[in-house]
């Protein structure tokens, strides 16, 4: 069995139809394999479970910092960058699969939280301070606040009430969410100089 495509397999059932819902049954039915082999190489379902998230965080985390470390000369592109990346990879989650990751294997949903607290949002804030220092952000701007205020916890603005990727593109939701909020911490020195609007579109 190649692991990595197994498990890349499996988060894409869970994804679709709900991690507590599609069973080892399942899984080994649609790979054609023995759900023997899959006990051969995982003690229960709440590790496969567990292994797919962090092999699709480590994916994630490395697009990120590739992303990066090519827009290093301008932070402020690198965020939009971040989050468009982060917003591309997550549209297929449906709010059921959030929450019941969060319900019934609650050791999954804290990867998920722990690469936003650690990764992003550590990333993102690292990003808008040079950002600042570098004046293509506001001096009076807090950057804690505005990650706070607008860049935590995105999953429960796009899947609150309806699931927002069933209405609107991954770029129209950069833009809203993320673009027009970065318009208002940039100085009008940087926006002028970048030709701002125009980059990101």
């Amino acid at each position: 069995m190649d692991k990595d495509k197994f498990l890349e397999f499996a988060l894409s059932k869970f994804i679709r139809f709900g991690s507590k819902r599609f069973t080892l049954d399942d899984l080994a039915h649609e790979m054609s394999i023995s759900k023997k082999t899959i006990y051969e190489n995982f003690n229960s379902k709440e590790e496969v479970v567990q292994e797919s998230l962090i092999a699709f965080l480590n994916k994630l985390r490395s697009e990120i910092h590739e992303s990066v470390e090519k827009q290093k000369s301008s932070p402020i592109l690198a965020v939009i960058d971040v989050y468009r990346i982060g917003l591309d990879s997550i549209k297929f989650f449906s709010p059921s699969f959030f929450f019941g990751l969060k319900k019934y294997y609650p050791s999954a949903y804290d990867s998920i939280s722990e690469f936003r607290t650690k990764d992003l949002n550590t990333l993102v804030k690292s990003l808008l301070q040079s950002a600042k220092e570098e004046g293509q952000v506001r001096n009076d701007v807090n950057i804690e606040l505005v990650c706070e205020l607008y860049l935590n916890r995105l999953e429960l603005i796009l899947f609150s009430t309806k699931n927002l990727f069933e209405k609107y593109s991954v770029q129209e939701l950069v833009e809203h969410i993320i673009i027009n909020n970065l318009r208002g911490i940039a100085t009008p020195d940087y926006l002028e100089k970048t030709n701002y609007i125009l980059a990101i579109n």
